[in-house]
């Protein structure tokens, strides 16, 4: 008797199942994401386990240190910790119209332009609208080769047959298995596409570039043991309204994690930016009242950026909180700390606050920061132009020390600054620096009097 296939309902935010279609996931939580899938029947034999693999001592094997492949775009190497390595899976996310395949493009084209042999899927575009971006960019090369495919068993045949040195698939939720029943973006299509490319990789020794969408919530579409499987994953982050483009790496196997390369967005591509902080600070006004400098860390990259806080009268009931580039709930913080220890009445007022240039920072030691540019905008006093700050406030209003504080000041002594207000755990550890005097601060209010 021939057995029927099974339906199930899979969470294509998650990749729960349920027996039924039901409106909302019962693990994930998530809203109309569950899609009919179909369970292919069959019924297979036991095979007795065969071990193809021995296992080894860890100290036994012969490790061979291997030279990265250099792209060319220095700030694309330095995300991925100074080149590509052989036989790497890297997935790169970002917004709709961020420029992720620009980037891909312009890649593969430096790639070609050193003798590699590189291959570009595209199973968004056509070839001809391939080539025409590519000419627009002025991208190209004698060993850069382009294809619009979906079909995974055709792309794998494609690679194999051919040796290539770099390969790059654009989009991987638009490739489908023609042996998988669901639809090409679901949950098993980009498990199994994911698989299979990771396989490919590890076995040929191809570097391959997945490109994914994102959802609305700003995370890579799909499973996320995507995620766990690939080497290294990499968001492109940046506002359409800004010409600045920010690359960052929230996972890497082979370098270090939150390195991020700026680039700006122009009628050619993609331009490096190999100066991030002269690029944020360029169009800072002197003496403006709310506007602070700090310097943050970007992995192993220290960059200096603006900080900018306007405290006005509320004209409604509730007071406006309105933070851009910045946790909200540590500026709730900051608020709190400045009203209890310095007696400062932002209780009733509206807040707004910004970090220029589209950067986005997660780290406390920009708290000094934020609360001198708030002091500042609520006093009408403007901060010293040629001082920087760089500390964690505590609950009760005591300065915290922070990490890679010499590289932080030896880079505001770079772009000019003079005077960098520092917590006083911190000053017995650090060397001069020329030009920069340090001035050591323990409490909020400290700092408040010097820069007040």
């Amino acid at each position: 008797m021939i057995k029927k296939d099974k339906f199930t309902f899979r969470c294509q935010s998650c990749g729960g199942q349920a027996p039924k279609w039901m409106g909302k996931c019962p693990e994930c939580g998530e809203w109309d994401t569950l899609v009919e899938e179909r369970i292919l029947s069959g019924v297979s034999k036991k095979k007795p386990h065969t071990f193809i693999a021995e296992p080894v001592l860890i100290d036994s094997v012969a490790v061979e240190e291997t030279d990265r492949i250099k792209t060319g775009v220095g700030e694309f190497d330095r995300v991925l910790g100074g080149g590509i390595v052989d036989g790497s899976v890297v997935l790169i996310g970002g917004d709709p119209g961020i420029g992720k395949s620009t980037l891909m493009l312009q890649v593969l084209s430096r790639l070609s332009g050193t003798g590699k042999k590189c291959l570009y899927v595209s199973g968004e575009e056509s070839v001809r609208q391939i080539s025409m971006r590519g000419k627009r960019l002025g991208s190209g090369g004698n060993e850069m080769y382009v294809v619009s495919e979906t079909d995974l068993d055709s792309i794998l045949s494609m690679v194999e047959g051919q040796k290539y040195d770099a390969l790059v698939i654009d989009s991987i939720q638009t490739i489908f298995h023609p042996d998988v029943s669901s639809t090409p973006g679901s949950v098993t299509q980009i498990r199994e596409a994911s698989m299979q490319f990771m396989k490919l990789a590890k076995t040929t020794g191809i570097p391959i570039f997945l490109i994914g969408h994102v959802t609305k919530v700003g995370a890579i579409a799909g499973p996320r043991i995507m995620e766990h499987m690939v080497d290294t994953v990499l968001y492109f982050e940046g506002d359409k309204s800004h010409v600045f483009r920010i690359l960052r790496a929230v996972k890497n196997r082979f370098g270090p994690t939150n390195e991020i390369g700026v680039f700006e967005m122009n009628e050619k591509g993609l331009t490096e930016v190999p100066n991030p902080s002269a690029v944020f600070l360029a169009e800072r006004s002197t003496l403006s009242p709310g506007s602070v400098v700090t310097a943050c860390m970007e992995g192993s990259r220290p960059i200096l950026v603006e900080i900018q806080g306007l405290v006005s009268t509320s004209g409604f009931g509730t007071p406006r909180r309105t933070i851009l580039g910045l946790d909200h709930h540590r500026v709730s913080l900051i608020v709190a700390v400045m009203e209890k220890r310095l007696g400062m009445n932002l209780s009733g007022l509206d807040i707004f606050m910004n970090v220029t240039g589209g950067v986005k920072i997660v780290e406390p030691s920009a708290d000094l920061a934020i609360a001198a540019a708030l002091a500042s905008s609520f006093l009408d006093k403007p901060v010293e132009n040629q001082t920087t700050l760089v500390g964690e406030i505590g609950l009760t209003g005591e300065i915290r020390a922070v990490g890679h504080i010499q590289a932080r000041i030896r880079e505001a002594s770079k772009m000019g600054f003079t005077r960098c207000l520092v917590p006083g755990s911190t000053v017995k550890q650090l060397s001069k620096v020329k030009g920069m005097a340090f001035e050591s601060i323990r409490f909020l209010k400290d700092a408040m009097e010097v820069l007040f």
